[in-house]
């Protein structure tokens, strides 16, 4: 077990200013089409060379801070982190605000606005990275099935930071047509890896094959999984998710994950 990650204070850098250059995109009516009636549609390399530098700048910051908590905790097994294999990290806008200048951009803006409607919140962020030659596969689910089952379907923007292939575990997207399924569905936990499972058929999904600075834009209904990094580079992702109201737990008492608004009456509300 891998005892030597150093004290968090040290962990990463975050730029005194980024300044991210204004960058909203055109979605087109047949991508919002697609959404609707597949549950997905991509833009490859949409990305501002500045945007992607900060995206990466911080990865490597969200790889050492769970190591360390997993150094805390005794273990080299955290939920669905696995160090040295894969890891999902979340909140890290909290640690490096940075990143708020990305999740709060008008390129984002632009996209969330033409996919949920005038009224956007930010539901959840994360760092998704499978790292060189032992990058675990992540099983089939959908991001609702991590949420309870009365969650109303949310967006997932899937940000590439490098190339993406079936070689360093891409995503693999299960249309809405070829799943037949456009709700929530109950998943099962798989006892070694800790991933939550809802699909086991035998469809291999439309692997997404990207360059870096790329997004795919999937509802939260959509089945998904993606496969081993077998190369000799890190693959990572950064995970920004957005819903047209704020999500509750089931009994409504509290928010789910974060409870910020980023657009009302699609104007900007959210700080920078």
């Amino acid at each position: 077990m891998n005892t030597t990650t150093p004290p968090l204070a040290t962990l990463g850098t975050t730029p005194a200013s980024h300044g991210l250059k204004s960058h909203p995109l055109n979605i087109t009516p047949d991508q919002i089409r697609q959404y609707k009636e597949e549950g997905y549609f991509l833009l490859p390399g949409v990305l501002p060379p500045d945007h992607l530098e900060l995206l990466r700048s911080q990865a490597d910051f969200a790889i050492r801070r769970t190591d360390q908590e997993m150094d805390k905790l005794g273990t080299d097994v955290w939920g669905i982190n696995h160090r040295g294999k894969r890891y999902f990290v979340s909140k890290v806008f909290e640690d490096q605000p940075v990143l708020r200048q990305f999740l709060f951009s008008d390129l984002m803006a632009s996209i969330t606005k033409a996919v949920l409607g005038p009224d956007v919140w930010l539901f959840w962020e994360q760092y998704v990275i499978k790292c060189a030659d032992k990058g675990m596969k992540f099983s089939w689910h959908q991001d609702s099935g991590y949420v309870h089952h009365n969650s109303p379907a949310y967006l997932t923007c899937w940000i590439t930071l490098d190339d993406v292939t079936e070689e360093n575990g891409t995503v693999y997207l299960l249309p809405y047509r070829r799943s037949g399924i456009r709700s929530w569905v109950k998943h099962q936990k798989d006892p070694v890896s800790n991933d939550l499972v809802g699909y086991f058929g035998s469809d291999r999904g439309i692997p997404v094959i990207v360059p870096a600075g790329s997004i795919a834009c999937f509802s939260s209904y959509v089945f998904h999984s993606s496969g081993a990094n077998t190369t000799s580079k890190m693959r990572r992702i950064y995970l920004a998710q957005y819903a047209d109201s704020l999500i509750q737990v089931e009994d409504g008492s509290q928010p789910w994950n974060f409870d910020e608004p980023f657009l009302k009456d699609g104007k900007l509300v959210a700080r920078l």
